[in-house]
């Protein structure tokens, strides 16, 4: 009797230590599929009548520039489920090629923004070319984000046609956002080309600006003014600790219990010279 139950205790043994190596195996997995880093982005592509999908390699029989530097490029990474899977970088944002490759590049892509031949209609009549805009149109198919942003009380004036996507962003090479990932000041060129007078150089800088202009400015759009982070001086003081004592708010070292009832930081005579100063440590003037 004391065998047979020895033995019934081994069996359970044996499967619990099974069960055990099941669910170790489970969580590894799971770790695995966790930490793992995607490259790739999911898109579903537009169907456009009389027109097929190519490929990125025929693109490179004429524009083999573009497509060397556009193996280096963030959009090189979508893709799409089916037989279209493979290379269609290039057709994610110009359309099916089919036409274009066939007519020499007579007949323009779908989605193109540069000199060609518009496609004829049935009455052989050729349609308007596409307004500047049609630009913005293809990025915010795949950017809704973006649109929503540019709806906001203050933007760049992309929405009026001023000013393109591709000002700020490169589609074709490198990184999209210009000067982006660890190159700061590159970053902040992209912006002062337009923004000179923030430029410098100045005695007196605003250390803010060594860590880009979207430490306070958010690059689409804002519901504050000057496309701001936040209205007031709680923009401020994320980077300039407060200090409450003796029933005041020092900031600085210095009291600012009155001053931050003036208003924010920058309207209230106080530190105007945000972005640097040539006279004052202090950013007044």
């Amino acid at each position: 009797m004391m065998n047979r139950n020895f033995c019934m205790d081994g069996r359970q043994r044996v499967k619990w230590i099974r069960s055990l190596a099941a669910a170790a195996a489970v969580v590894l997995l799971l770790a695995l599929i966790s930490c793992g880093t995607v490259h790739r982005s999911v898109v579903v592509l537009p169907d456009v009548p009389g027109a097929k999908y190519i490929g990125s390699k025929e693109c490179e029989q004429c524009h083999d520039k573009l497509c060397r530097d556009f193996a280096t490029a963030d959009h090189a990474r979508l893709i799409a489920e089916g037989p279209n899977a493979r290379n269609v970088g290039c057709e994610s944002c110009h359309g099916p090629a089919s036409l274009h490759s066939e007519s020499g590049g007579e007949v323009k892509p779908p989605y193109s923004f540069t000199a060609g031949r518009p496609s004829a209609t049935s009455f052989g009549a050729q349609p308007p070319l596409n307004s500047a805009r049609s630009t913005e149109k293809v990025c915010f198919q795949c950017h809704p984000n973006a649109r929503g942003q540019f709806e906001l009380p203050s933007h760049h004036p992309v929405p009026e046609g001023r000013m393109s996507c591709t000002a700020c962003h490169s589609p074709h090479k490198g990184s999209i956002v210009r000067g982006g990932s660890t190159s700061l000041l590159s970053e902040n060129g992209a912006c002062l080309g337009c923004h000179p007078a923030q430029r410098g150089p100045y005695v007196f800088e605003h250390e803010a600006l060594r860590e880009g202009c979207t430490t306070c400015h958010t690059p689409h759009g804002s519901v504050n003014a000057k496309m701001l982070k936040v209205r007031d001086a709680n923009l401020c003081l994320r980077c300039h600790f407060q200090q409450v004592s003796g029933g005041k708010i020092l900031i600085g070292g210095s009291d600012h219990s009155l001053r931050l009832q003036q208003g924010t930081c920058w309207t209230a005579g106080c530190h105007e010279a945000v972005h640097g100063s040539r006279v004052s440590s202090s950013l007044r003037f």
